[in-house]
């Protein structure tokens, strides 16, 4: 898929004041500082359309763009922030769990996590919240040009030991960097299959 065009839409406070359509949408999300911005610009080959800061919390709303005027990506606040308010953390993690579980047109969610680190709690149980909502997912590790092969498999490895202890059947994993753009045609394929998928199921 070629990205002709991104546009920012509208950031909002909750699932009921984010834009009425019925074009397909995708969700990114993931702890804090785990590179989603980065990673939503590099996708569309736009450097500043998703704000990105070195300061974890950035992205506090859910901010819509639109994206070759068909489709929408939906980057949801982080959650796990530590320094930000257990009250402020709460209401990040329901505007986006309300989203998550609300939202009609949303086909997939990205869930990022951190190819560098140990598999952490917090995704794990965020994974199995989506699990038991019914909420498609695929796992997406960023910043993979940070390690070498066989520290990213070995991650990776940790990951599914771990969940398979409560899934069936895992989710797809996807690796990619925001800096030497792996998994960028891997994610745009795969959305424009899945866009194709839903216009033959709505006629």
């Amino acid at each position: 898929m070629q990205i002709k065009s991104a546009e920012f839409i509208l950031s909002s406070c909750s699932n009921e004041k984010c834009p009425r359509t019925s074009c397909p949408e995708y969700a990114f999300i993931g702890r804090s500082n785990v590179g989603k911005s980065s990673l939503i610009n590099m996708l569309v080959d736009k450097k500043n359309l998703a704000k990105t800061s070195s300061t974890p919390g950035k992205t506090q709303m859910i901010n819509h763009f639109f994206i070759n005027e068909g489709w929408y990506i939906a980057d949801l606040p982080g959650y796990g922030y530590a320094k930000a308010s257990k009250d402020q953390r709460s209401k990040w993690d329901k505007v986006s769990r309300g989203y998550l579980h609300k939202r009609q047109n949303l086909l997939t969610t990205f869930v990022l996590v951190d190819s560098r680190l140990v598999p952490q709690q917090i995704d794990i149980d965020f994974m199995e919240w989506m699990g038991e909502k019914e909420i498609p997912f695929i796992v997406v590790f960023t910043k993979t040009d940070k390690l070498n092969h066989s520290e990213i498999s070995q991650n990776i490895e940790h990951y599914k030991t771990i969940m398979k202890d409560f899934w069936e059947e895992l989710p797809r994993f996807i690796m990619t960097s925001a800096e030497n753009k792996a998994g960028k045609e891997e994610i745009l394929d795969f959305i424009e299959k899945t866009n194709k998928e839903y216009e033959e199921f709505k006629k």
